[in-house]
C-alpha cells in the first residue's frame, strides 16, 4: 500500500501541507497517524479525493470534451506580429502555450491575468519518478 505524509500529498496536489491539513480536519481528506505519528494519507483514498475534485463542476465552466484544465496566473506574454508565446503558472506547473497573437488580444492576457490553460492531446507521456530514499538514520 502506498502512503504518503501531508507534505509529499501536498506536493502532489500542488498545495500548501496546511491545505491538506485543514481537509483532514474538515474530514474531506482520511490521513490516520503512522507508527511514528505522523499523518499519512493512503494512495487510494488521496485518487479518490482527487477525481472527486476534478468531477465537482466549475462555476461558469464552458463545456468541453477536454478533461485536463489548469487554472493558473500568466507570467510572461511574448508578441510578434502574428503569433504569442504565453507562460501560465499553474501551481508547480509552468505551461507554454503558442497561439496567434489575435487570441491573445482578444483573451486580454497580461503578465498577472488568470487563465485556463485547456489541454487536450493524443499523445501523453507518462513517467514514474525514482522512489525517494529512505528517511532517518542511514548510518550504524
Amino acid at each position: 500500500m502506498t502512503v504518503f505524509r501531508i507534505g509529499e500529498a501536498a506536493e502532489l496536489l500542488g498545495v500548501s501541507a496546511d491545505t491538506v491539513r485543514r481537509w483532514v480536519d474538515a474530514g474531506r481528506l482520511t490521513a490516520p497517524r503512522d507508527e511514528h505519528g505522523h499523518r499519512v494519507v493512503d494512495g487510494a483514498d488521496l485518487a479518490a479525493f482527487v477525481r472527486a475534485a476534478a468531477a465537482a463542476p466549475e462555476e461558469h465552466a464552458e463545456l468541453s470534451s477536454a478533461r485536463n484544465r489548469l487554472r493558473g496566473i500568466v507570467t510572461a506574454v511574448v508578441k510578434d506580429a502574428v503569433m504569442a508565446q504565453v507562460d501560465i503558472q499553474a501551481g508547480p506547473f509552468r505551461i507554454v502555450s503558442l497561439m496567434s497573437r489575435e487570441a491573445v488580444d482578444d483573451l486580454g492576457l497580461k503578465v498577472g491575468s488568470v487563465a485556463v490553460a485547456v489541454i487536450k492531446s493524443t499523445t501523453v507521456v507518462v513517467e514514474r519518478p525514482a522512489p525517494h530514499p529512505p528517511r532517518g538514520r542511514t548510518g550504524p
